[in-house]
């Protein structure tokens, strides 16, 4: 069944009575479409139903549902609508969300856990090759970083005419080799353990080579090319869940060395910190201290201020932002502070609006961030003002004004997001084949995307856009209604 511009969808069954419930509407210009295929009743005590979702700043995810059927009777309309509601919030998986490699971490005593693969580890570093084979069990692929950037590669196959980037992963014979030939040394606290894959027997490891200038040319010979992580993300076809799952990788992989690059020394003794744990936490080398220092995060609430009166929603500009460009209040928690606690302080302090109930969406862990900050992670809400009048902090703020749901919505129409990935990636696929070098992916945006119009909103790949897109479409007003309110807490 394809949907277009319904906010219903039927849902069949087996009696034949129709159970009518909220969706997102499908839209012929490939921005927002919902595909349910559906009804298989497999006997008179299960109802199990496919659902495919795709929205303009999540990937397509797939699950299926079984609901015990006590009875004819006990399905109800509100049982239904909700049900769909809960997973049309959470199927979807954000921009670096859904990792595959840390679907589930293996027990210590499997040979792919990070304990074992960290003895085995070892013993490769160990080994020459010349004169003995690496053990064969299990294998290593590598992916190197430099300056924050992943290795990636860019191929065009079949009857695709965009290309597509992938991580450049290297398999461990030639890393080392690669490595030995530039001068480079590899010791047990130079790569990070990512993750693996039991079905390959794969461990996969990430190593910064920042110092390392000398390995560019020899890489760029195979061609692979060190990409901006944001530019990555933004040349990723979000449709795609292979794509969507390698994003996550490199946002994992970046944000554990970049915290290995801020955490070289202990902040209570000063002493240098050495690796542990396969690189998934670190200690302190003073024997009086042994402090143990693990992976920082920084939560930030970010939050859609609603008028539900006037049927409006409040936007924001930053001077930072590209021009015309419009978005979300965000703000980072503070100590002793709760997530709605946080999410009233921020939209009062930016804008002088009270917000009474706050409702939670979805969150978004964010490693393209500044450096010192390696992961945040965006947790977003949409918060219902008590007041209207607005007073902008022009130290924290450019401006920010009301739109109403018409505005946002020819904003969402304007927005070529689906020309502007194709560009990016095209520009990687020429980066890694060496024809140019990188250069800002916001500017083509907004040349492609912004000048025509009085204002735009974040591509698919933020949380930003979610929310936005989800208050315009009307998918808010049902997750308000079927939602636990955390204002409540």
């Amino acid at each position: 069944m394809l949907l277009k511009n319904s906010d219903l969808v039927d849902i069949y069954q087996a009696e034949e009575n129709i159970i009518q419930a909220p969706c997102l509407p499908y839209y012929e210009n490939d921005r927002i479409f919902i595909q349910f295929l559906h009804l298989l009743i497999r006997n008179c005590s299960y109802l199990k139903f496919f659902m495919i979702i795709s929205t303009t700043n999540t990937i397509l995810r797939s699950s299926t549902l079984l609901l015990p059927l006590l009875s004819s009777s006990s399905i109800t309309k509100r049982t239904i609508v909700s049900s769909l509601t809960t997973m049309s919030s959470n199927l979807a998986s954000h921009a670096f969300a859904g990792n595959p490699l840390r679907s589930k971490t293996p027990k210590s005593h499997d040979p792919l856990s990070p304990s074992s693969a960290f003895e085995s580890l070892k013993t490769h570093i160990l080994q020459n090759p010349e004169n003995l084979p690496p053990p064969k069990s299990p294998h290593f692929s590598v992916l190197l970083f430099r300056k924050g950037r992943p290795l990636a590669s860019s191929s065009v196959t079949g009857d695709d005419v965009v290309p597509r980037w992938h991580l450049g992963w290297i398999s461990w014979t030639d890393c080392k080799g690669i490595l030995e030939k530039c001068g480079v040394q590899l010791t047990e606290g130079s790569l990070v353990y990512l993750g693996s894959r039991a079905e390959e027997d794969v461990v996969y490891w990430a190593i910064d080579i920042t110092d390392e200038s000398r390995l560019v040319p020899e890489l760029g010979s195979r061609q692979l090319c060190f990409v901006e992580l944001r530019t990555l993300m933004m040349a990723a076809d979000w449709t795609d869940s292979l794509a969507m799952g390698e994003l996550a990788i490199a946002g994992h992989a970046r944000a554990l060395l970049e915290w290995h690059n801020l955490a070289q020394f202990c902040g209570h003794c000063g002493e240098k910190t050495v690796s542990k744990e396969a690189g998934r936490m670190k200690q302190c080398s003073n024997k009086l201290c042994k402090k143990s220092i693990y992976p920082r995060v920084d939560p930030v609430v970010i939050m859609l201020v609603i008028d539900r009166e006037n049927d409006r929603a409040l936007l924001s500009r930053q001077s930072r932002l590209v021009p015309r460009m419009w978005t979300c209040l965000a703000g980072f928690i503070e100590p002793g502070e709760s997530l709605e606690e946080a999410v009233r302080r921020e939209t009062y302090e930016e804008t002088g609006i009270k917000v009474g109930e706050v409702v939670y969406h979805s969150s978004q862990p964010w490693p393209v961030g500044p450096n010192s900050m390696p992961c945040q992670l965006m947790v977003g809400f949409f918060a219902y003002a008590k007041t209207l009048e607005i007073n902008v902090d022009k130290e924290e703020l450019e401006d920010a004004q009301w739109y109403s749901r018409e505005d946002v919505k020819k904003a969402l129409a304007f927005a070529e997001f689906k020309k502007a990935q194709r560009t990016a990636a095209a520009k990687v696929d020429q980066m890694c084949k060496g024809v140019r070098k990188g250069q800002s992916s916001s500017a083509k945006f907004i040349k492609e995307s912004g000048e025509l119009a009085p204002m735009f909103v974040p591509g698919p790949f933020a949380i930003a856009h979610h929310l936005i897109s989800s208050w315009a479409n009307g998918v808010e007003a049902q997750l308000k209604q079927h939602s636990i309110s955390i204002s409540k807490l």
